[in-house]
């Protein structure tokens, strides 16, 4: 797995190189975004690691810039652990994931394995296209719509809706979402489903369209025209 690490500290650069280096991956590293995004013009890694606070260009708006340049590669952001907006913003700006430091190497691993095993190719889907009531699926081009209008998907949103479409009407548990998804090293103590359900729901439901995506008390969620 070649992975790009930004982060003005470059302890943390050369710790994470260093830790990845010993799993097997190949590590390229930045000290900003605007280092981040040269790299980038000639470089594609498997996934990105990209700090939130860094000096002349941080975390958020490079992520902003990859993702409004159509750079799909998967970005796990790191923020502070009482930086909730951080996390929200980075979701906005087009971030996969997000970890908070500290944490624990295994679990950083696990999420990036998950993150670079997300999509299928095309290649591989029984369907290109899938549709619930209004909402559209395409998984060939990657593209989602509803009632006819455009809907802008993160690559892990895309992956979640997906699952939906593929079980419409299907009940399904909060740990086979996870298992899905995020894939079974993931923790299912994590609330990062419960944050991706509200962002498909926010997204999917704009301009007072109906919700379809549904909470299951005590069990998970459906995807239904109307609440269980």
């Amino acid at each position: 797995m070649e992975i790009l690490v930004v982060d003005d500290d470059q302890a943390v650069r050369d710790s994470l190189a260093r830790s990845l280096s010993y799993t097997g991956s190949e590590v390229q590293t930045a000290a900003d975004g605007i280092e981040a995004l040269a790299k980038l013009a000639s470089y594609t890694p498997d996934a990105i690691i990209m700090d939130v606070m860094m000096p002349r260009l941080d975390g958020l708006e490079t992520t902003k810039m990859l993702r409004e340049s159509g750079n799909d590669v998967p970005i796990l952001i790191l923020t502070a652990r009482d930086a909730v907006d951080d996390r929200v913003d980075g979701l906005d700006a087009g971030a996969d994931d997000y970890m908070v430091k500290p944490f624990a190497l295994d679990e950083l691993l696990a999420r990036l394995r998950a993150l670079t095993r997300r999509v299928k190719p095309a290649a591989e889907e029984e369907s290109p296209t899938l549709q619930f009531a209004d909402l559209v699926l395409d998984t060939q081009h990657r593209e989602v719509t509803r009632a006819g209008h455009h809907i802008s998907l993160t690559r892990t949103e895309f992956a979640l809706l997906n699952v939906f479409m593929e079980n419409p009407r299907r009940v399904l548990e909060r740990n086979t979402l996870l298992n899905e998804v995020w894939g079974f090293e993931f923790p299912t103590t994590a609330n990062s489903l419960e944050v991706y359900i509200g962002y498909l729901r926010r997204k999917t439901e704009i301009n007072g369209l109906p919700r379809l995506i549904h909470t299951v008390r005590g069990i998970g969620y459906v995807l239904r025209e109307t609440a269980p």
